[in-house]
């Protein structure tokens, strides 16, 4: 098992990366402990750090008298996310609550323009699927899982369908432009394991949600992100009537008259430090150009898979994940019988960080805006050497509630 591209070739790689020099402008705490679970929570960059500070600072200064700064960052931030990672007009995207209360705001809206049944697919993440069944029953439609994506969307009594452009365990990244609804339903188009890491073009979309934790590395809790196509908007009413979508907010009326725009789709308080966050991450994101993250995401989820083939088979590994670059995201699964114990001895034993997703795939998330190919060797090298010598069966095996 001494095939494959040598670490020589990976450490090359790093040193002809155009990217290579953001790695420095991330905390990197310990250099040795491999993070490669991106996909679920990004690194903070030094520049959130110092934002986040100031707009603490700015907060005591000015306590409310900062709100008519505050009151319009969701806009104006999410018309950054629109130009630099989506694909998308100024006006359309909106950051504000979580991508749980914006996939139940849109299926709503959605509903009131469509007829049919509520479809998704069974291996939909798990949020989606729960959000869009309760809506269903509140609404009295239909809920239909399909088997696939692809039969989601030729679900004749469809009215509203809802995928997941990357899928949270496989990485399988599909194609908003050729995957539409058969049957004219609206689809809402779930970006969270996409933003920050591949190519997204909306105007191909009508709707969409995502958030900003994973590629887009905004800190854990960070705010969601909806998207609704410009010409659709005034068609659309939210089922969270909150003030902040109120057309003449401060009139405090005693009837709801929504917001013209994307501000309709407003609820409450806007996440002032989460969007101060968002916005300062967005500066990297948009110096280093989505065009070259997508690129660099691929290459290095091409390196999992290639070490994985050579090294990893013959230990009981397969790759889960599509190998052509044009149909994955930035992170790989690898199946094993073993996956859970296997997961927590590369984090515990060997400086690893990956996550576990049942029944059997390791997720190895390759975030390209810090990762580098020498990480990717690195990881792969240590997990070879760790089931190739059986030193994985000695972490306990039970589980636990985050995996």
């Amino acid at each position: 098992m001494t095939g494959g591209p040598t670490r020589a070739e990976a450490q090359a790689r790093d040193a002809d990366d155009p990217l290579a020099a953001l790695r420095e402008r991330y905390a990197i705490p310990d250099p040795e402990r491999i993070y490669l679970d991106g996909n679920s929570l990004g690194r903070p960059a030094y520049a959130i750090e110092e934002r986040v500070a100031a707009t603490v600072t700015d907060w005591g200064a000015r306590v409310v008298e900062g709100w008519p700064d505050w009151v319009e960052l969701p806009r104006r931030v999410g018309d950054r996310l629109a130009e630099i990672c989506l694909g998308a007009r100024p006006g359309e995207v909106l950051v504000a609550d979580t991508t749980t209360v914006n996939l139940y705001k849109l299926a709503h809206a959605a509903l009131d323009l469509r007829p049919g049944a509520v479809v998704t697919d069974a291996d939909n993440f798990p949020t989606d699927r729960y959000v869009l069944e309760g809506v269903a029953i509140a609404r009295g439609r239909p809920f239909i899982l399909a088997g696939s994506a692809e039969e989601a969307l030729a679900e004749p009594n469809a009215g509203l369908v809802c995928l997941s452009h990357v899928d949270y365990r496989s990485g399988r990244l599909l194609d908003i432009a050729r995957h539409r609804s058969a049957a004219g339903a609206l689809v809402i188009w779930d970006l969270s394991h996409s933003v920050g890491a591949v190519r997204i073009d909306l105007s191909q979309a009508d709707l969409a949600i995502g958030c900003s934790y994973k590629y887009l590395n905004a800190g854990p809790g960070g705010p969601g992100f909806l998207y609704v196509r410009r010409e659709m908007q005034d068609q659309m009413v939210s089922p969270i009537r909150g003030w902040f979508s109120q057309r003449d907010q401060f009139a405090m009326g005693p009837t709801y008259d929504p917001a013209p725009g994307i501000d309709r789709f407003m609820a409450g308080s806007p996440p002032v430090i989460g969007l101060a966050a968002l916005d300062a991450s967005l500066d990297l994101i948009a110096e280093a150009g989505i065009e070259r993250l997508a690129a660099k995401g691929a290459a290095l989820t091409q390196l999992i898979i290639e070490l994985a083939d050579e090294w990893l088979e013959p230990l009981g590994f397969a790759v889960a994940t599509p190998r052509s670059p044009a149909e994955r995201g930035s992170h790989v699964a690898l199946r094993h019988i073993d996956a859970w114990q296997v997961c927590r001895a590369l984090i515990e034993r060997a400086g690893v960080v990956p996550d576990f997703r049942r029944p059997d795939l390791i997720r190895f998330g390759a975030p390209p805006i810090y990762t580098r190919f020498v990480d990717v060797w690195d990881a792969m090298d240590r997990l070879r050497d760790l089931v190739a010598s059986g030193r994985y069966r000695e972490v306990d095996a039970g589980t636990r509630r985050v995996t």
